[in-house]
């Protein structure tokens, strides 16, 4: 069978983004958490939050460079594999990407030095400052990036002509429909992610027998703050999760179709059933099977017992102009949505347990279930990201830009065995990357923090 240029670089661009935002989410939320550790310290002049910003600050570097080395190439990507796209809304899309660049990489990666290099050489309210910057301008990142993004689904500010995209209001392109609950969303996940790896590192430390009294200190309390973090993000996740997918069924009616399995339209003052689990068949245009809530959508969707609008079912679509693998969008979504609540009741149990027996390295060794539970909610974290991002770029197909340039004629027309071999060497080199990235982490969270660093 011949190689589909098409689907090649769409698997690239796919392999590329699903690497590379694996370690923006670590160091983005990981970055406030330095602020507030360092902030500690800086009131109290306690070395205990000395050593913690330290300690944690080593995991934030390595996400970093890592995370730098494997944004580039996406960058190319818009010149090589996806150049009419880039033709198409450069005027616009370019911009953003270089306010991102000039604008909050350079702010990071500037003030970045200091707060590696200045402990000992700037004063401490100085280095403190450029913690702060360097959270900011990380942040700064998720803005600029999610505005282009969000643009694609929702365009805005301006009009299309001659197979450009023509500004007219920069601003209103920025501040497109999707932007304020899309950067919203995404913040709240980076910050959620990262707590869930203190918590995880802390659990494992928390778990050793062997771990010496000061070493439980240190991480009986990172597990502590990063809880009292998750107990304010988590909550509000959940709330920015269900706001983004009511954004969604506002203005990307297809999308909502597919992650909801819903292939008849529902009526207006009907109660449709909502599917948890389903077996989507494109070919048949059915679910084979599904599991459902009686009268469950209509509450999802609107809060009532019954449907005050008609919601479009996928058959009301051409083929041509609804997305392709339904399957992945609806499990997609429940992955996505699943982690997110079980994060938060895991939280919740966490916290009850805080509140009523305390929550010492003894607590854990008596429940090592609860442990064991926030070991395993890092990855998880990870995956709800990877699978909403599926959710948001998968279900906007077929269009690249929504209702304007569909994706088949945002690519370049390469040689299949072109695209072939840069995917390749793509994977490989993000394998070894990914390798690498484990076993330095592992290293130094095996190396545990340095009790003996004397505060400035």
């Amino acid at each position: 069978m011949p190689l589909d240029p098409l689907v090649l670089s769409r698997m690239q661009f796919a392999l590329t983004a699903i690497f590379h935002m694996l370690w923006p989410v670590l160091s983005t939320g990981l970055a406030i958490f330095l602020v507030v550790l360092e902030g500690f310290w800086l009131r109290t002049k306690d070395p205990f939050y000395y050593r913690q910003a330290r300690f944690w600050a080593k995991l934030y570097v390595l996400n970093f460079g890592i995370g730098v080395a494997s944004g580039l190439p996406m960058e190319f990507q818009f010149g090589t594999n996806w150049a009419p796209l880039s033709e198409f809304v450069g005027d616009f899309f370019g911009a953003v990407l270089g306010f991102e660049g000039a604008m909050a990489f350079m702010l990071e990666a500037g003030f970045l030095g200091i707060m590696l290099f200045g402990w000992n050489r700037v004063p401490p309210v100085v280095h403190f400052l450029s913690t702060v910057m360097v959270a900011f301008g990380a942040n700064l990142s998720v803005f600029w990036i999610l505005s282009a993004n969000s643009w694609l689904q929702t365009p805005a500010g301006g009009s299309f002509a001659d197979g450009h995209f023509h500004v007219q209001n920069y601003f209103a392109a920025i501040n497109n429909p999707f932007m304020l609950r899309s950067v919203w969303h995404m913040s709240l996940a980076t910050v959620e992610t990262s707590m869930l790896v203190v918590a995880a590192v802390s659990c494992w430390w928390l778990l050793r027998r062997e771990a010496a009294e000061a070493i439980r200190r240190f991480f009986s309390f990172s597990l502590k703050l990063a809880l009292v973090i998750l107990l304010v993000v988590a909550p509000m996740q959940v709330m920015a999760g269900h706001e983004s997918a009511l954004q969604v069924a506002e203005h990307q009616p297809t999308k909502l179709a597919a992650i909801e399995g819903i292939w008849d339209t529902q009526p207006a003052g009907s109660a449709p059933e909502w599917s948890l689990l389903a077996l989507p068949d494109e070919a048949a245009e059915r679910n084979r099977w599904q599991l459902g809530v009686p009268g469950g959508f209509s509450w999802i969707l609107e809060g009532r017992s019954r449907l005050s609008h008609d919601v479009r079912g996928l058959d009301s679509w051409p083929q041509a102009d609804r997305p392709k693998m339904v399957g992945l969008l609806f499990y997609s979504f429940r992955v996505m949505a699943g982690i997110g609540i079980a994060i938060t009741l895991l939280m919740a149990a966490t916290i009850l347990l805080w509140w009523r027996r305390g929550l010492s390295a003894e607590t854990l060794r008596q429940l090592p279930w609860l442990g064991w539970a926030w070991i395993l909610a890092a990855p998880a974290g990870y995956l709800a990201i990877e699978a909403g991002w599926v959710v948001r770029c998968v279900g906007r197909q077929p269009w690249t830009v929504y209702g304007e340039l569909r994706t088949a004629d945002a690519a370049t027309v390469l040689p299949a065995g072109e695209i072939l071999t840069s995917l390749i060497s793509f994977a490989v080199l993000y394998s070894v990357l990914l390798v690498c990235a484990l076993w330095f982490g592992s290293r130094i969270i095996r190396r545990g923090p340095d009790l003996d660093l004397t505060a400035p």
